[in-house]
């Protein structure tokens, strides 16, 4: 599939088949996210792939009842001591970020559905993953084929977003 026709066809999907996703199609799904760019290549994330039904439904107590139903969920965790920080910006959000979309964006191309979650209880996920104390929980997504085809959202134009050389 051509580069854009994946991010036009990404959707957040809520709803999941409960057919297994084949390790092939998440393997490539992982390879995407390990080969996301980080801050001076620190790569402090840990991904855990969730299939047992015990652990998605302890995901699923921290905040986001429906993502129990999908096959897989993948959490995404950073240890922030492994990124830099300029300022007060701690760069673990951005490089998760970004590796995220990548995981994200390849499970679109794989012909999976996901939904990225960075509404939860933290501390709640982290117990369920069994994750060390210096481990952030920062984002986690369900996993599987779409039992529901969203429609694209609204999206502003890009002349009400982009600005040249000034804001003005």
């Amino acid at each position: 599939m051509e580069f854009m026709e994946v991010v036009r066809r990404r959707r957040s999907v809520r709803k999941y088949r409960p057919d297994p996703v084949p390790q092939a199609k998440l393997d490539r799904m992982l390879e995407a996210a390990r080969l996301a760019p980080s801050w001076a290549n620190g790569q402090c994330w840990t991904f855990v792939v969730v299939t047992d039904a015990k652990v998605k439904n302890a995901l699923a107590g921290a905040g986001n009842e429906w993502i129990e139903e999908a096959p897989a969920i993948i959490a995404a965790c950073a240890d922030p001591a492994k990124s830099g920080e300029k300022g007060d910006q701690g760069y673990y959000l951005l490089d998760i970020g970004i590796a995220m979309e990548h995981l994200i964006l390849a499970a679109a191309d794989e012909g999976l559905g996901t939904c990225w979650i960075g509404w939860f209880d933290e501390q709640k996920a982290r117990e369920a993953l069994g994750a060390p104390k210096e481990a952030r929980v920062v984002a986690l997504t369900p996993v599987g084929y779409p039992d529901e085809e969203p429609e694209p959202r609204p999206r502003k134009l890009l002349g009400e977003i982009v600005r040249k050389d000034r804001w003005s």
